[in-house]
C-alpha cells in the first residue's frame, strides 16, 4: 500500500517497519513483516497488506497501517571458535519445554 511519504535513515542506522495488531485482529496482515529500509533507500516507504477474509476491507488515508523504528545497524563480530553438538529436538516448533 502507497504511503504518500518518504524518509530517509542516517547511515549506520535502517527502518523496521511492522505490522499494527489492531488490523490483524481484523484480518489485515503485513506481507514479509517486519519490513527493512535500508539507510540508502529514499523512495517512498510502502507497507504490503493482504486481507484474509472475503470481500474488501477499505483504508482511509490517515488511517495507521504499520510502525516504523529505527534502529541502530550494527554490524556482526564473528570470532573462530568450537561449536557444541546439537542435540535432537523432537515436536518442531517452540519451545521443548526444557
Amino acid at each position: 500500500m502507497r504511503t504518500g511519504f518518504k524518509m530517509r535513515c542516517p547511515p549506520g542506522t535502517f527502518l523496521e517497519v511492522r505490522p499494527r495488531s489492531g488490523l490483524s485482529s481484523r484480518g489485515v496482515l503485513m506481507v514479509n513483516a517486519p519490513g527493512t529500509i535500508d539507510s540508502d533507500y529514499s523512495g517512498e516507504v510502502r507497507v504490503p497488506l493482504t486481507y484474509l477474509f472475503e470481500g474488501r476491507y477499505h483504508i482511509e488515508s490517515g488511517d495507521r497501517i504499520a510502525q516504523i523504528r529505527l534502529i541502530a545497524d550494527e554490524p556482526a563480530v564473528f570470532r573462530p571458535g568450537r561449536v557444541e553438538a546439537v542435540r535432537s529436538r523432537e515436536g518442531g516448533f517452540g519451545s521443548t519445554g526444557r
